[in-house]
């Protein structure tokens, strides 16, 4: 077995990336099997792009070493370019050609025969729903249109690995709900996926695992859940910030190293299972909420650790 068939579909060892003095990518090291969905989760410049671009081979890496499907991402960029599918929100469609004219072309990018390409586009179309659309401009499609559009591009030359980033931003529910029914499809016939979202339901109903990083550098990784618990604690206590008898909470968190984050005038305290019950021994006459942490929970225990 050839090793682009074998091995992981993407290793990562001390991957690292900077410009100038400014570490974007910092020692990442994470493998992602093939056939597997997986969600790349971080803030606003937490090096989630930057960590795609190098392995879609179009940045080298400053230090360490990653390969995809069996290449390496410094040596080998242009093999790695002919195997991938890369959409992010800023996918390059030709607003002046049709529908069809930007998958020929992206066919003729890809080098895929002709022979093959005709077949490839019927599939295409059908796979994203484009049917009797074919001769629009792409300039007058809406944004859930293009986002089909794009991923049909993407997939023109059927690569086993697709690269989503950012790939449902601007648009409605119902389209974000349909391009993730698409991506489903592919992922059951054996597609890897590796995709950065900010949206949180997305990244905990739809992906086999998370990788979540954080300034550069990779903060967890796991199941939804086990992420969370890492992160945020088993558990999330919300109360008001201006709840009565509450005066003594910030003491209280500080005394066993832990920060609440601010929502719209209320508190939001991670804890585990221990920290519930010391909590509630410590302010038995509080009205609060107590309930299983979400992602959003997460990117907020992040803000807090990053600030």
């Amino acid at each position: 077995m050839s090793s682009e068939n074998a091995g992981p579909a993407i290793s990562t060892e001390l991957l690292t990336r900077r410009f100038g003095s400014f570490t974007a990518v910092d020692h990442v090291s994470f493998s992602v099997a093939r056939g597997e969905v997986v969600g790349y989760l971080g803030p606003n410049g937490s090096g989630k792009t930057t960590t795609i671009r190098m392995l879609c081979g179009l940045l080298t890496p400053t230090e360490g070493h990653a390969q995809v499907l069996g290449f390496d991402v410094a040596k080998q960029s242009e093999q790695i370019k002919a195997r991938i599918g890369y959409m992010s929100q800023k996918f390059a469609l030709y607003d002046d050609l049709t529908v069809r004219q930007n998958i020929e072309f992206y066919s003729g990018v890809y080098s895929v025969p002709r022979d093959i390409a005709r077949v490839r586009f019927d599939q295409l179309i059908k796979m994203a729903g484009l049917e009797g659309r074919t001769e629009v401009l792409t300039a007058s499609l809406s944004g859930g249109w293009r986002q089909r559009l794009a991923l049909g591009c993407a997939l023109v030359h059927e690569p086993k690995l697709l690269f989503l980033d950012e790939p449902t931003s601007g648009v409605d529910p119902v389209a974000r709900r349909e391009f993730w029914d698409l991506i489903y499809e592919l992922a059951e016939k054996g597609a890897t996926v590796f995709v950065t979202t900010h949206y949180m339901d997305e990244a905990e109903r739809l992906s086999d695992r998370l990788i979540v990083l954080q300034s550069g550098k990779v903060r967890a990784s796991g199941a939804a859940r086990g992420v969370l618990g890492d992160v945020v604690g088993e558990h999330v206590v919300v109360l008001p910030t201006n709840a009565e008898g509450a005066e003594g909470i910030q003491t209280w968190l500080t005394a066993r190293g832990l920060k609440a984050s601010t929502v719209l005038a209320s508190w939001h305290l991670p804890l585990d299972a221990a920290g519930l019950v010391a909590f509630v021994a410590a302010f038995p006459t509080l009205r609060y909420e107590v309930r299983i942490p979400t992602l959003d929970d997460l990117f907020l225990a992040l803000a807090e650790e990053r600030a």
